[in-house]
């Protein structure tokens, strides 16, 4: 394991910059990437272009990270987790692995899949085996048991759909199973799915 330091990649490589503090064992780090002090990183983990990784985080082996993402202070990703492109995920939420936990070696995991342009509220717990759909938010402190749709603002523990959300982080108002966003996207609700119908 070897520590990198921010000299050494401003010297060496200029695709990406981790602090000097980091521990980073992986070399599977996409272009414009940013890795901040005290965060550890293990080998075998895949990270995409342009993502920024706060302090004091850790990421296991097995974690797949998309581009664009952005991972806030303080949080741990485990074995299984897939973070699609442009996610986001608030200052100490929790992502588990494990729905039935003990201090014994397991060889399979329940991993968590966060969808394109996901984002979860600081604090929020997800509990193993979810996926959360494409551009839903989960609020800060929501208990996440159990699949999100795409679109949807789910919160609460445990969190339940409030609302739906457009690709842009703004809440939808539907009228007539229609809604446009300020944004100009236009969207339709369909047996409970959101369905983006203009640009």
């Amino acid at each position: 394991m070897k520590r990198s330091s921010t000299s050494k990649n401003k010297s060496s490589n200029k695709r990406f910059f981790i602090h000097p503090a980091a521990l980073i064992e992986t070399k599977r780090i996409g272009k414009g990437t940013r890795i901040w002090g005290w965060s550890h990183i293990q080998e075998d983990v895949v990270i995409g272009e342009d993502c920024n990784i706060g302090e004091h985080c850790f990421i296991e082996n097995g974690v797949r990270i998309g581009n664009k993402v952005i991972i806030k202070n303080g949080i741990s990703l485990w074995s299984g987790t897939i973070l699609e492109d442009e996610v986001f995920l608030g200052p100490n939420s929790v992502l588990t692995n494990e729905r039935f936990p003990r201090s014994g070696f397991r060889k399979e995991w329940e991993g968590i899949r966060i969808c394109q342009g996901a984002s979860i509220g600081a604090g929020a717990v997800i509990l193993p085996g979810v996926v959360v759909g494409r551009y839903a938010t989960v609020g800060a402190g929501a208990l996440v048991t159990k699949d999100i749709p795409n679109h949807a603002l789910a919160y609460g523990s445990p969190a339940k759909v409030k609302g739906w959300m457009c690709i842009c982080g703004l809440k939808l108002v539907f009228k007539n199973k229609k809604a446009k966003c300020s944004c100009g996207r236009k969207f339709g609700l369909k047996a409970g799915k959101v369905i983006l119908t203009a640009e």
